[in-house]
């Protein structure tokens, strides 16, 4: 942590709005961007925004300068998004397993024929329950356990909504490079 950064968790602490001003520039575009990979569209990701920031603001406190504060802001971001996403009560199928592939066949160069932004509008297009996992897994780097855990779902239905959420991008890939 910067001397800068310490002295803006400081001042945020102490309820200085100056402080959260700078705190809320530092981290905006990181929370947005993160928010914007579980959010069906700008507006809801922009709600949830602004309850990160609440908890954000909220739980400064708990923040211990060890780690990064960035990778602070960034789990509260995506921990918010989640609890967003269980607020509207997504439902999950929980199915049977069979062999998955874990990589779609020549992603790799399909991804990197497009821009970011592109592929970010593609992932928005996911059913919630496979935009999460996806997010969780490839984005986040969580695996099937932790997402189990986090979505109070079943490893299984884990790995049945990451199969599910890539052969449906490809399709949505399939279909824009056609």
């Amino acid at each position: 942590m910067t001397k800068e950064e310490l002295q803006i968790v400081n001042g945020c602490k102490k309820g200085n709005k100056r402080s959260q001003y700078k705190f809320y520039e530092m981290f905006k575009k990181l929370v947005f961007s993160v928010t914007m990979r579980y959010a069906k569209d700008v507006p809801e990701a922009e709600d949830i925004v602004q309850d990160a920031f609440v908890v954000l603001y909220r739980d400064l406190y708990q923040y211990k300068p060890i780690g990064a504060l960035g990778a602070w802001v960034r789990r509260v971001a995506v921990n918010t998004s989640l609890q967003h996403i269980r607020k509207k009560r997504m439902v999950f199928s929980d199915v049977e397993i069979y062999t998955l592939a874990e990589k779609m066949e020549g992603d790799d160069m399909i991804l990197g024929q497009l821009h970011a932004d592109e592929i970010m509008r593609m992932v928005q297009l996911l059913p919630d329950g496979y935009r999460m996992v996806f997010n969780l897994f490839v984005i986040e780097g969580y695996n099937h356990k932790e997402i189990a855990s986090q979505l109070n779902i079943s490893v299984n239905t884990s790995k049945s909504q990451l199969s599910r959420a890539k052969k449906y991008l490809q399709k949505i890939l399939e279909t824009a490079l056609a």
